[in-house]
């Protein structure tokens, strides 16, 4: 008996459906492009040129992250379009807060069998994400892996460079007592905590949040800060950023101060939030507990002169953002306070 010829599509790897999604995708990268691009997709490597005299002793800042569990949620609803705004997001925000201006960004996408429109509806939205950062999406890669994942189910990594003069890196060291911190809202959990979050929808059954489905709220995308962070920093000395993901205010504040300084924070400056307040009730999650997780409605914490704290929260809102005095920076342990 003569075995029948095998091919890569036997074996549940789809070439023309990878070529398929890549024509699909060259309109929505094409929107993200800087002028620093060389090349468009289709190259082993992305190509991007620092232009002669932006810099003058450039800091190249790289950051790489994922979107967790939020991403089963995604796969559960069959809505796509929102999750890879979370991924640049996770990345972008993280460098920003040494200062960086994101450059380009580079995603990975990997699947059991590839849905051609599952995965543009992914890519629709790290197209997004890059558009609200201003960075460029200047390359990336789709795995189709039927050994390591069932069908329906995909994971997602990305990859972003930032670049700031070594002279304006922000590493708090400037920080100092009596500086004033400032919340950014944050529009939901982000893309944190989304294993207790949907263990939480399990035990909540059918529950809406402010009249919406519980599932679809904890959807919501995470906010891209770059823009108005940018913004700032062109108005004022920035002391300190912190991007506020898992471990929330109570550990991210921390790692930008030093030893001699603690994150006094005014739990009365701001109302955490609707979904906050469902997580709370439905888990019945204590309050250390919730702090300790999610971000409890601040995405983003900046550290400036206490005499700027007005102008800063004005540049702010000027930006679209929700922002407000947070609290202050106390002598202490490198820790957070509460008050």
């Amino acid at each position: 008996m003569i075995n029948k010829p095998l091919t890569y599509k036997d074996a549940g790897v789809d070439i023309d459906a990878g070529n398929e999604l890549v024509e699909r995708i060259k309109p929505l990268v094409k929107k993200t492009q800087r002028p620093e691009v060389l090349a468009g997709l289709g190259g082993f490597g992305g190509l991007f040129a620092l232009p002669p005299g932006r810099f003058r002793e450039p800091v190249l800042v790289s950051g790489t992250d994922g979107v967790g569990t939020k991403l089963m949620l995604a796969q559960h609803l069959d809505q796509h379009d929102t999750i890879g705004i979370d991924l640049v997001a996770m990345c972008v925000n993280d460098v920003l807060v040494q200062g960086a201006e994101p450059l380009f960004f580079l995603d990975y996408f990997a699947c059991g069998k590839l849905d051609t429109r599952v995965a543009t509806d992914v890519i629709a939205g790290i197209a997004e994400g890059c558009l609200q950062a201003g960075a460029a999406l200047i390359g990336g890669e789709t795995a189709e892996m039927p050994d390591m994942y069932s069908d329906g189910e995909y994971d997602l990594a990305g990859f972003t460079v930032g670049a700031v003069e070594r002279s304006e890196l922000i590493d708090g060291s400037a920080i100092r007592e009596g500086d004033a911190l400032i919340g950014i809202a944050s529009s939901g959990p982000h893309s944190n905590g989304y294993s207790l979050i949907r263990k939480v929808l399990d035990r909540a059954g059918e529950s809406d949040i402010d009249g919406d489905p519980a599932h679809v709220k904890l959807l919501a995308p995470t906010r891209i800060y770059v823009k108005a962070i940018l913004a700032l920093m062109q108005a004022m000395t920035v002391k300190g950023l912190a991007h506020i993901t898992g471990g929330g205010i109570t550990e991210n504040v921390p790692r930008i101060l030093h030893a001699a300084l603690d994150a006094e924070i005014d739990t009365a400056s701001w109302q955490r939030g609707a979904v906050f307040d469902w997580l709370a009730e439905h888990g019945n999650i204590e309050t250390a507990e919730m702090r300790r997780t999610f971000n409890c409605g601040v995405g983003m914490v900046v550290v400036v002169d206490d005499d700027n704290v007005d102008d800063a929260v004005r540049v702010l809102i000027d930006q679209g953002e929700i922002a407000w005095r947070l609290g202050r920076v106390v002598a202490g342990h490198r820790k957070t306070r509460y008050v």
